[in-house]
């Protein structure tokens, strides 16, 4: 009982995770690591991030283990935007984010509980760290569920939308999920 009391006054990240498949692994690798740093870390989850979760078959780790894990119902549902707003979290996290995420995040489209909390937690002094999966010109190597390696061309228009991304304030744009932990130490 001690050890719950004790994480409950830890620093608090709300995790939320799309339904990008590259990266998933590392990011769940990540989300272990800050933990262990004391992080309690709440993870959200896009309704196609559950199914890209259940594919790559990290779904139960990710749901059992968490602090607490939720898949959206909606725009607003779970309710986190308040306390993103409030500052009960010191963070707003998303890794990894699909280019269809960047897109709606960078024009203004909050209707997904992840682009919605993006979209608000922006007002505040919350600080928000995204890892968006399209961020390099030309192919980039990536892993199926089974392990084999295939590539994937970037878009143009996911490019500028990243690029679009990196100029948005209080907004982090990270190359790697490994770089969060040079901010969660």
């Amino acid at each position: 009982m001690a050890k719950k009391e004790t994480r409950l006054q830890t620093r608090k990240l709300a995790w939320g995770i799309t339904g990008a498949g590259d990266k998933l692994a590392e990011t769940v690798e990540v989300m272990r690591a800050v933990r262990e740093k004391d992080y309690l870390i709440n993870v959200f989850v896009s309704s196609e991030g559950e199914t890209v979760l259940k594919w790559y078959k990290l779904f139960d780790a990710v749901s059992n283990d968490f602090d607490s894990f939720a898949v959206e119902k909606g725009p607003n549902s779970p309710f986190i935007l308040g306390d993103l707003q409030t500052g009960q979290y010191d963070a707003l996290i998303i890794s990894p984010a699909t280019a269809n995420t960047v897109a709606k995040i960078v024009h203004g489209i909050a209707d997904t509980l992840l682009t919605n909390a993006v979209a608000q937690t922006a007002k505040s002094d919350t600080p928000i760290y995204i890892y968006p999966v399209d961020d390099t010109k030309g192919e980039i190597k990536t892993k199926a569920p089974n392990g084999r390696e295939f590539k994937l061309k970037m878009r143009d228009i996911d490019l500028k939308n990243t690029k679009k991304l990196k100029k948005m304030e209080n907004i982090q744009v990270l190359k790697s999920p490994a770089e969060l932990n040079d901010y969660f130490r």
